[in-house]
């Protein structure tokens, strides 16, 4: 099967290509590298059923090319930093709304029929019942990040409902692990390494939220993406349980070992359009015979233990 990732360089996308290449089948990766890292997929240089494509997904019709002989499609690019939004106010617009209509009237023109999609917890707003069912509604994001992930999947519902599209979409809690790039423990880390007697912390500490090993998500995708053939699969994929943001800032002193203390910048959300408690349910998920590796503060310590050592790696 010939496979397409867009983002596939990034954090999640290269841990899908590992799996996608560990399964015996063929990758195009698509990927501008404005946040994904080639020396991700360093590994694969020289394997022929790796293909690696610089393109900017906002180009419609530099990208629609690469969709010739594709078999199935796992849109994860996207703008990875939510408060990038609050700045520049059409980031998400242009990286996440149009650049997934590009990817879907890609497909229609080469008649790729199966799209897999990164979507996020962050759709269903504030005010959600915890844990977070998929069938909640109606579903109001409160940032921008979160507006595009939900038009997105309104766009590929309209692709499945009208040109018979095969779709998959992914609602991801926090997903953690070796190559990450960004996120709350990335930046406890480079923050302790520059002031390693005090931390600041966003908020007051006490967002709650579930934090899922990267190599469990791109499992979970590739577990219900084989055993789903519906016209149209919606899960979360997450843990059953939560971490907050003090006991992060606690794990993550302790791995680069450093007697820091903690310091808080006060209110009950780390920035406008931040979700202070976030928990889904993952039901369906259990149900179909997938669970978890490790919950939340086991994939929090395990990620600031990698993270650590790629960072200290970097800088030597």
């Amino acid at each position: 099967m010939q496979w397409l990732v867009t983002g596939g360089a990034g954090f999640i996308g290269s841990h899908l290509v590992d799996r996608i290449v560990d399964a015996g089948d063929s990758v195009k990766v698509l990927d501008d590298l404005s946040s994904g890292r080639l020396e991700f997929l360093a590994h694969h240089e020289g394997n022929e059923r790796v293909a690696f494509v610089k393109v900017d997904l906002r180009d419609l019709e530099a990208t629609a090319p690469h969709f010739e002989g594709v078999d199935r499609v796992v849109h994860l690019a996207a703008n990875p930093d939510i408060r990038l939004g609050t700045r520049v106010t059409d980031t998400d617009l242009q990286h996440g709304t149009v650049a997934t209509y590009n990817v879907l009237e890609s497909m229609r023109r080469h008649g790729v029929a199966e799209i897999a999609f990164a979507s996020s917890s962050v759709v269903y707003g504030e005010d959600a019942p915890l844990p977070t069912p998929e069938d909640h509604g109606p579903c109001i994001p409160i940032s921008l990040y979160g507006a595009s992930k939900a038009a997105g999947e309104g766009l590929i519902g309209a692709y499945v409902g009208t040109f018979g599209f095969r779709a998959w979409v992914f609602r991801f809690a926090n997903i953690i692990g070796a190559r990450g790039t960004h996120g709350v423990i990335f930046d406890f880390i480079h923050k302790l390494r520059a002031t390693p007697d005090n931390l600041e912390v966003l908020g007051d500490g006490r967002q709650e939220k579930s934090y899922m090993l990267v190599e469990d998500c791109v499992d979970a995708m590739m577990h219900i993406i084989g055993q789903h053939n519906v016209p149209f699969t919606l899960m979360n994929l997450g843990t059953e349980d939560t971490c907050s943001v003090r006991r992060i800032a606690e794990i993550v002193i302790d791995v680069v070992g450093v007697n820091a203390g903690i310091s808080y910048t006060g209110g009950d959300r780390g920035w406008a359009g931040d979700i202070p408690r976030a928990r889904l349910a993952i039901d369906r998920l259990v149900a179909s015979g997938f669970q978890p590796s490790a919950a939340s503060e086991a994939a929090v310590r395990q990620t600031a233990e990698l993270l650590l050592r790629e960072i200290l790696a970097e800088h030597d």
